[in-house]
């Protein structure tokens, strides 16, 4: 008689297996901690420091919830209710009855296992630990009013971190799919995990840079960024990438894309199924594209005047020459469309028109409000980044990779902590996270002008930004544009980009994608993925009231895009290559630039 699956009890533990793999832990661990004690005899460069201004915010927060003894007690009341709520529902469970009504509120990706559901154990500790983080957040927001608005959003952002931090799901005890998964591995899963651990510090060169994906999977140049092409110009900030065509006709008007140098240009150059580059080049458009360096400390004293001077300028310079054509369409990306404003604003000033039309894509105009970033670049910060970056000469890769993550540090913090440490699983490939982990540094003197002008003074719309003596006037804009931002996008806040609609003095259309950032951006029409919001009608509108107006479609926004960029691409010409346009050939795409990587 066999028995059956309930009765079924786990197979012993290997102990040889386990010894040898301890034995390797063992060996990796103390050869990591010889490496750090040797590197701890040099001091740093730049010294971690209490956040005195999240300190004092706190504190504010402790005074204004202590004159207001009603809002602590609503909460305090809330909590207990809950928790009543939650014992009741488990004292039924225990005895045999479901509770009728069912539980509230949105699915919690932390909490997707059955275990969580069907155990009452686990669903006790789920629920306890939901109002519990319900009452600190509600907490915080009682007094959110009283507090000055960025002592309450950074407030409001520590506080949704420590609760994050403290999820049941993030702790061996208490996580019952690691439970059960160290039952039947007989704790090898544990093991496994603190290897990989382990192998993330050694990375990390004593920092925790945690594995997101396989990056033995990816190779740049073979399947990601992989879109034929040439380089055609290289100096010391970009390469020029001139992609080869895919149409036997392609429209006479070039495109040339600015990309964020945050990250790298190849996050539109993904898998070939969802690349806008090649998509570009499949609608018949000679698309030009700047890769730019990955900046060492030699490029220390590079401005952001310098990334249009020797960038966007240059760049625009060597499409015209290329391609005998004195009209160019221009597309940027988040800084870079930052960047492209910037240079079309110079250019308006200067009287050049030679951008026939632009694309800004989750570009922000107005940075009065920009969501949670706002919490990493206030003054306090951007003095501590510039004492950071001073003796360095540019701000590391990865400061920049963690400050994104911990905006959304449930799917790109904490998930990976239970997989790759408790589960023990080896992270799977997935090219737009190995672009993620691939980051790019950032010159010194750049980034201390960039955060300053932009997102401290807010420079685009209250004015005094100036580049070699020449005032940037986005009202001056009067080039047609295309701007679109994402409903959900945490780094460029939709209602931000909006404001390009109404500073500009061109004609504009505004469209609203699904999704955020990057997905709502890389987002493919044969996916038929989110939706996008289009209001024909939306002269002088606010952004509240213009979405009010608009009208749903499904799928991607690239197809009214490919209509809109059509409509400014001119008549069609013979297809043109590096080669016969005669231009000088240097290597072929993607270059060498995005091929360095920074820590």
């Amino acid at each position: 008689m066999t028995d059956t699956p309930q009765e079924r009890t786990p197979a012993l533990p290997d102990i040889g297996r386990i010894a040898e793999r301890w034995a390797e832990t063992s060996q990796k661990s103390l050869a990591l901690m010889n490496r750090f004690a040797e590197q701890a005899m040099t001091p740093a460069i730049g010294t971690a420091e209490i956040d005195q201004s999240a300190l004092r915010a706190f504190q504010d927060l402790a005074l204004k919830l202590s004159t207001n003894p009603m809002a602590v007690a609503e909460a305090q009341v809330d909590l207990w209710k809950g928790m009543m709520d939650v014992w009741t529902d488990t004292a039924a469970r225990m005895a045999g009855v479901e509770p009728g009504g069912g539980k509230a509120g949105k699915p919690d990706r932390r909490f997707a296992g059955e275990e969580w559901e069907e155990t009452v154990a686990f669903d006790y500790i789920k629920q306890s630990y939901l109002v519990a983080s319900d009452y600190i957040q509600n907490l915080v927001g009682a007094a959110e009013d009283d507090l000055d608005p960025a002592a309450a959003r950074k407030v409001k952002f520590l506080s949704r971190q420590f609760v994050s931090a403290i999820s049941p799901a993030n702790f061996i005890a208490t996580n019952p799919a690691v439970l059960k998964e160290t039952v039947n591995s007989g704790g090898e899963n544990l093991l496994a995990g603190l290897n990989n651990l382990l192998g993330d510090l050694e990375r990390g060169e004593g920092q925790l840079k945690i594995s997101m994906t396989d990056e033995k999977a990816f190779e740049v140049g073979k399947n990601v960024a992989s879109t034929p092409g040439k380089v055609v110009f290289r100096n010391r900030l970009f390469e020029l990438i001139m992609y080869e065509p895919s149409t036997d006709k392609v429209h006479a008007t070039p495109m040339l894309f600015v990309p964020p140098w945050i990250n790298k240009y190849y996050v539109l150059d993904l898998k070939p199924e969802n690349s806008l580059i090649k998509w570009v080049v499949d609608q018949g458009h000679t698309l030009f594209v700047i890769s730019w360096v990955n900046p060492d400390d030699s490029l220390k004293d590079v401005s952001f005047a310098d990334y249009m001077r020797e960038g966007v300028l240059v760049a625009l310079d060597e499409v015209e020459r290329i391609c005998a054509q004195p009209r160019i369409n221009l597309l940027g990306f988040c800084i870079g469309g930052i960047l492209s404003t910037t240079t079309l604003a110079w250019m308006a000033a200067k009287g050049d028109d030679r951008i026939n039309a632009v694309t800004l894509l989750a570009t922000m105009i107005d940075l009065k409000d920009v969501g949670e970033m706002s919490v990493f670049v206030d003054a306090e910060q951007i003095r501590g980044i510039e004492k950071k970056v001073s003796s360095r000469g540019y701000l590391e890769g990865r400061e920049m990779a963690e400050m994104f993550n911990m905006m959304r540090e449930n799917d790109l913090i904490w998930s990976f902590v239970v997989q790759n440490y408790l589960m023990g699983k080896e992270p799977v490939p997935f090219d737009l996270l190995y672009w993620n982990s691939d980051s790019t540094r950032m010159p010194a003197k750049m980034i201390v002008e960039y955060l300053s002008k932009f997102y401290r003074d807010n420079a685009f719309i209250e004015g005094g930004l100036e580049i070699d003596g020449t005032p940037i006037d986005v009202t001056k804009i009067k080039t047609p544009a295309y701007l679109l931002a994402t409903k959900e996008d945490h780094i460029a806040p939709w209602k931000s980009c909006f404001e390009g609609k109404r500073a500009f003095a061109g004609p504009t259309r505004f469209v609203l994608g699904g999704s955020g950032h990057i997905a709502g951006i890389a987002n493919p029409p044969v996916k038929n993925k989110y939706a996008h919001w289009i209001n024909e009608d939306a002269q002088g509108l606010d952004p509240d009231t213009w979405f009010a107006g608009a009208t749903q479609h499904p799928g991607s926004w690239w197809t009214d895009w490919g209509k809109w960029l059509k409509a400014h691409g001119g008549k069609k010409v013979p297809a043109r290559s590096a080669e016969s346009c005669g231009a000088e050939i240097l290597c072929d795409a993607p270059g060498e630039y995005v091929k360095v990587r920074a820590k």
